[in-house]
């Protein structure tokens, strides 16, 4: 009986689906039968209309923007970076599409100096510049795989030439998640980011300043062409406690690369002749329960709280090739390896970030002035990055940065030395702010005997 009148009470409730207004039943315990009126014999059968049918109906989404986990800011809640279009007819197949531009105001003034330590020159520049201006673009193609790539024109109308830049390709990869329904295992293939740096690994548009350390920078050409020379790489995570990448691709070549002078390789004629590969890989462990990093970020807006450490290894094994200067040749051949560690940690409103660079290899200074082998060494260097978000007042967010780096250890005179003081304003947290930054920087008698003094205000939209 029990069987037959729940029978009746699904009939029922496909009826109120289909009509979408309330009604009173009546069912027959014995031949299962529903009914429009009592009678001897029926039971009444109690049915509510809650309206899901029609409210699933009419709340599917196809098109998403807004990221519904974010705090309310003063303008409203973030936006996820890119717009979502999603088939109707196949939740595996989608599009985003979405643009983000970092403009620049900036006073940059140079102090330059003689060897002797005196002041030889002093300019003053102000500037006004797109600091990034980028397209992207990303295709789900299936359960398992999707594509993502950006075009881009960086620095546009920087600096006094006010160069309007060049539109080039940024990250172009085809990604494979959870091919075996398992986190541990992921692919990233062609143009993706290499993790030689937390601060070169976060996106630009969830950074705290846009300007990264020098150091990062310089680590970032040190292995391969912007970190995300055509690769083939493997990642995943064990419960948010273990990260790790591992990857092999086309390395970087020495024209792109400086050396401790900050000369950069293109500016000589260098041969290339021999090249290998490159090799390597990160682990990222979160140690404490609760405290796991779920996300490569600098901005975590006051919300929730994690800790991590995390050490890299990447090796160019072979590098070789002459420096033609006219009346004399240099050669080199280079082993050039890459070890970074790092920690982060935030918890509510504070936030701080560190990581340690060693370089092997590294070239002290391609013109030698004789025939010969170019000198190599090491460079090694550091920097520290924190915040506090005040979330009760207008999600104000004073920022500082510290960085020190030796651009070859042997000698004295390679080093580089910047100091960083700011304040964000998340109006909507990384969708739309607003930046004041300060920035001193010290460069050693090889490295170019000057200092620089910049104010910056800054800006950046996306969606």
């Amino acid at each position: 009986m029990k069987k037959k009148l729940n029978f009746c009470a699904a009939i029922a409730s496909l009826v109120l689906s289909v009509n979408s207004h309330a009604l009173t039943l009546y069912g027959d315990p014995e031949t299962g039968q529903i009914y429009y009126q009592p009678g001897e014999g029926r039971t009444k059968i109690e049915v509510v209309d809650d309206g899901s049918a029609a409210k699933a109906s009419s709340t599917k989404q196809s098109i998403t923007i807004i990221d519904e986990k974010s705090p309310e800011f003063m303008m409203g809640k973030q936006t996820h970076i890119n717009m979502k279009f999603q088939a109707d007819d196949t939740s595996d197949m989608w599009f985003k599409a979405g643009v983000r531009v970092q403009g620049t105001f900036e006073t940059q003034e140079t102090d330059k100096y003689n060897t002797g330590g005196s002041l030889a020159s002093s300019e003053s520049i102000s500037d006004v510049y797109l600091r990034r201006a980028r397209l992207e673009i990303a295709a789900g193609f299936g359960e398992h795989t999707s594509f993502t790539m950006d075009i881009r024109n960086d620095k546009s109308n920087f600096g006094i030439e006010n160069n309007e830049g060049n539109f080039k390709l940024g990250d172009a990869y085809i990604k494979i998640k959870n091919p075996f329904d398992t986190s541990l295992v992921n692919f990233k293939l062609l143009r993706a980011k290499i993790d030689v740096s937390r601060t070169e690994t976060v996106k630009s548009a969830r950074l705290i300043t846009y300007d990264r350390p020098f150091i990062a920078d310089a680590a970032a050409q040190y292995i391969s062409l912007n970190r995300r020379g055509a690769n083939a790489q493997m990642y995943g995570d064990w419960k948010k406690k273990i990260h790790y990448q591992i990857a092999a691709g086309s390395a970087s070549s020495p024209d792109k690369t400086l050396d401790a002078l900050g000369v950069k390789g293109s500016s000589v004629d260098i041969d290339t002749s021999d090249q290998s590969l490159f090799y390597g890989g990160k682990v990222i462990f979160s140690p404490f329960d609760g405290w796991e990093e779920t996300q490569r970020t600098e901005t975590y807006f006051g919300e929730g709280k994690h800790f991590s450490v995390g050490v890299a290894y990447w090796d160019v094994p072979t590098l070789k090739g002459d420096v033609d200067f006219g009346t004399y040749t240099s050669t080199f051949d280079l082993n050039r390896k890459l070890i970074n560690y790092e920690v982060s940690a935030h918890y509510n409103g504070f936030f701080v970030q560190g990581e340690y660079f060693e370089f092997k290899d590294a070239v002290k200074q391609w013109d030698t002035g004789v025939s010969g082998t170019v000198d190599t060494g090491s460079s090694s260097g550091w920097y520290v990055t924190s915040e506090y978000v005040f979330k009760d007042f207008y999600y104000l967010a004073p920022f500082v940065r510290y960085e020190k780096w030796d651009r070859f250890d042997d000698e004295s005179g390679y080093d580089v030395e910047s100091s960083l003081v700011g304040v964000n304003w998340y109006l909507r947290g990384n969708t739309t702010k607003v930046g004041l930054v300060y920035q001193q920087d010290e460069f050693g008698v090889n490295t170019g005997n000057r200092d620089v003094d910049t104010l910056r205000v800054t800006t950046q939209w996306f969606f």
